[in-house]
C-alpha cells in the first residue's frame, strides 16, 4: 500500500523514505493535473535505484490518486488518499480469495464543525476508484446508527452473493452519515440528526460524483445505490428527496417507519417477552430465557407443518407466504410445560408479537410479523431475546433500538428513558416530529423518480424480527394503487421476498444472491428481476447447496413437480 504522503514527495522530487522509489536525476516538479498525467509521466521517468519501475499505467494511476487532494474543488472538504496496487489486498482484508485490482482509496471529511455538545463532527466518506473503471458508480448504504465507514472493497449488505463491486471495476462510496461512533449519542446535536436523515447522503453522493469526474474526466455512465436496514431507508430517501441521483436503487429490509413504527414494535415485543421471562434470584427477568432454542425450533416446525406444503413441496421453507395461516395455540401445553409444547404465557407472547403493537383502544401502531420458520434463526434471537444469561439484556431491541428511540427518535431527546415503560397511547406522538424528516413510508407515488426512469427493487426477509416484511408489502401495494396498477408499477418497482431470511441475511434461507447484477441488468439491459436465483450460504448447514428463485411479488416459488428439489431450475414463479 502506497500512502499519498510518500507519493507526493516522490512526484515533487523531494527525498523519499529509505527504500522508496525516487528519481536520482535531480529534483523535477512532476505533480501534474490529473488529466495531464499520461503525457508527463514519460518526462518524469522511472526509478533508477536498481528496482524495476512500476508499469506506466500503474504509475499513472498512482499519481492520479496522489494528485486528488490538491486538484479537487469540493466545498468545505479535506481529502487524504492511499493507493493500493493490484494483487496486494483482498476484499475486506480477507485472508483468501481473489485479490483486488489497483485502486485509489479516498477518504474525505466534509463540513467539519463543533456540535452543541462540544464534540467534533464532519461528514466522513470513503471512495474507492479502480484503475480500470467500468463506468459504474455504486453507493453502499449503511445501517444501525451508522457512525462508521463501511469498507468500499465489500459488497452491499443485502447482496452477499455479489463479488466485490470494486473488484469488478465499480467506483464505490460509503459514508458515516455525519458522525463517528455507533451509539445514538450524536443525535443530541440537531444538525447531526439532519445529517443522519439525509444531508450527509446528499453531500456524499455529490462529492463522490465530482471526484469521479476529476479522476476519470467524465461522469458515471450509470449510478446505483444498494443497502439494507438503515441503508434501505437511505435508498428510499434518495428516490424521494434526490430522485435524479441514481438510475437503480436496491432497498433491503427498508427501515421506512423506523422512527414511527418499527421502534414502537420493538418496545412492544420487548415488553411481551420480558413479562414472561423467568426471574433470577433477585426477582429480575432474564429476557433470553423467555424462549429456549428448543422452544423456537418447536414453533418453527409448527409453522412448517401448517404452511410449508402450500408451495407444492415440503422442504422446510414457506414460499407461498400469502397462504400461510398459523395459530400458536396448537403448541400450548395441556398441563405442565415440556420440551414438546409451549406454556400459555409463551403462546400469548407470540400472539402479541406477531400481531403487532396497538394502543389501549386497539389502534394498530405498526404491522405485525409474518409467520415463518426463520423464527428459529440465530439472528431472530439476537434481535428479540439476546443471549445474556443475566438480567442485563443484550438483545438488539435493548442495545440498539432503545438507544435510538431515546436520543434520536424522541423530540426532544430523552436519554434516560426506560424502554420497558414506553406508553403506547402517548409516546408515539413524541416520535412524529423526527419521523417527518427521517421516515420514508409516506411517499407512495415516487413520481419524480419514476419519471426520470429510475428503477427500485425492494428485498425483504420473511423472518426479519425488526422491520416486518408485511410493512414492505403494504407499502408496495400502496405504490401499486397510486401508479396505475401492477403492470405499470412493475415497470419501475419490484419486491422480492426471501422466505426464512432474518434481518438482511441469515436464517434457514437461500439468502445469497447477486442483487447488484440484477439491478444492472434491469437498468442497462431492460431485463426486469422477475426471477433472481438465490443459494443457501455455506453457513446454512440445513440447506447447504440448495437454490431457489426469488420471485417478484406477489408471485412465489412453486415446485414444478419434476427435477431436483434442491435446484432452482425445478421451480416456477407462480401467481398466488
Amino acid at each position: 500500500m502506497h500512502a499519498s504522503s510518500r507519493n507526493i514527495r516522490a512526484w515533487r522530487g523531494q527525498p523519499s523514505p529509505a527504500g522508496a522509489p525516487h528519481d536520482q536525476a535531480g529534483p523535477r516538479t512532476c505533480l501534474p493535473a490529473v488529466a495531464a498525467l499520461p503525457l508527463l509521466l514519460a518526462a518524469c521517468g522511472g526509478s533508477s535505484l536498481g528496482n524495476p519501475p512500476l508499469p506506466a499505467d500503474t504509475l499513472t494511476a498512482q499519481a492520479a490518486c496522489t494528485a486528488l487532494p490538491s486538484t479537487h474543488t469540493l466545498a468545505a472538504t479535506t481529502l487524504t488518499t492511499t493507493y493500493v496496487p493490484a494483487g496486494t489486498q483482498r476484499p475486506g482484508g480477507a485472508a483468501t480469495g481473489a485479490f483486488l485490482p489497483g485502486h485509489c482509496v479516498v477518504r474525505g471529511a466534509t463540513d467539519p464543525r463543533t456540535g452543541i455538545d462540544g464534540k467534533p463532527y464532519a461528514i466522513g466518506f470513503e471512495l474507492s476508484l479502480p484503475d480500470s473503471w467500468n463506468g459504474r458508480f455504486l453507493y453502499l448504504g449503511g445501517g444501525g446508527n451508522d457512525g462508521i465507514l463501511r469498507s468500499t472493497s465489500l459488497s452491499s449488505s443485502i447482496s452477499g452473493g455479489t463479488p466485490s463491486p470494486l473488484g469488478q471495476g465499480y467506483a464505490v462510496v460509503s459514508t458515516d452519515a455525519g458522525h463517528s461512533g455507533t451509539s445514538a449519542e450524536f443525535a443530541l446535536d440537531p444538525q447531526a440528526r439532519i445529517d443522519h436523515a439525509y444531508n450527509a447522503h446528499d453531500k456524499t453522493a455529490v462529492n463522490a460524483k465530482a471526484l469521479i469526474r476529476t479522476r476519470y474526466g467524465r461522469a458515471p455512465d450509470h449510478s446505483y445505490f444498494s443497502g439494507c436496514s438503515g441503508g434501505g431507508r437511505q435508498g428510499m430517501m434518495f428516490s424521494q428527496r434526490f430522485p435524479e441521483y441514481f438510475d437503480g436503487i436496491t432497498a433491503g429490509a427498508p427501515a421506512m417507519r423506523v422512527s414511527s413504527g418499527a421502534t414502537i414494535a420493538a418496545a412492544w415485543n420487548n415488553r411481551a417477552f420480558t413479562t414472561i421471562a423467568p426471574k433470577d434470584a433477585s426477582g429480575r427477568p432474564v429476557l433470553s430465557q423467555a424462549f429456549s432454542n428448543t422452544d423456537l425450533q418447536l414453533a418453527a416446525d409448527a409453522v412448517n407443518a401448517s404452511c410449508d406444503a402450500a408451495d407444492g413441496l415440503r422442504d422446510g421453507m414457506v414460499q407461498n407466504t400469502r397462504a400461510c395461516r398459523f395459530d400458536p395455540a396448537v403448541l400450548q401445553c395441556s398441563g405442565s410445560k415440556t420440551a414438546t409444547c409451549l406454556s400459555a404465557a409463551q403462546v400469548g407472547a407470540l400472539r402479541d408479537v406477531f400481531g403487532g403493537p396497538r394502543t389501549s383502544a386497539g389502534q394498530a401502531l405498526y404491522t405485525g410479523q409474518p409467520w415463518d420458520p426463520g423464527i428459529a434463526g440465530p439472528d431472530w434471537r439476537n434481535w428479540t431475546l439476546g443471549t445474556s444469561t443475566t438480567a442485563t439484556p443484550n438483545s438488539r431491541y435493548n442495545t440498539l433500538m432503545a438507544d435510538a428511540l431515546a436520543r434520536e427518535f424522541f423530540t426532544p431527546p430523552d436519554p434516560t428513558f426506560d424502554f420497558l415503560k414506553f406508553d403506547f397511547d402517548t409516546d408515539p406522538s413524541r416520535m412524529a416530529a423526527f419521523s417527518a424528516i427521517y421516515d420514508t413510508y409516506a411517499d407512495t407515488t415516487l413520481a419524480a423518480y419514476r419519471q426520470r426512469g429510475g428503477k427500485l427493487l425492494f428485498i425483504h426477509g420473511m423472518a426479519d424480527p425488526i422491520f416486518s416484511a408485511q410493512d414492505t408489502v403494504a407499502y408496495y401495494e400502496r405504490l401499486t394503487a397510486r401508479n396505475g396498477g401492477r403492470a405499470a408499477t412493475e415497470s419501475f418497482a419490484r419486491t422480492l421476498l426471501v422466505p426464512g431470511m432474518n434481518h438482511c441475511s441469515g436464517g434457514p434461507a437461500t439468502d445469497s444472491f447477486d442483487a447488484v447484477q440484477a439491478m444492472v441488468d434491469w437498468v442497462e439491459k431492460g431485463i426486469a428481476p422477475d426471477r433472481v436465483v438465490a443459494t443457501a450460504a455455506s453457513s446454512s448447514s440445513a440447506f447447504s447447496g440448495r437454490s431457489r428463485p426469488l420471485c417478484a411479488y406477489p408471485r412465489y416459488a412453486r415446485y414444478s413437480g419434476t427435477g431436483s428439489t434442491e435446484d432452482a431450475a425445478s421451480f416456477v414463479c407462480a401467481e398466488p
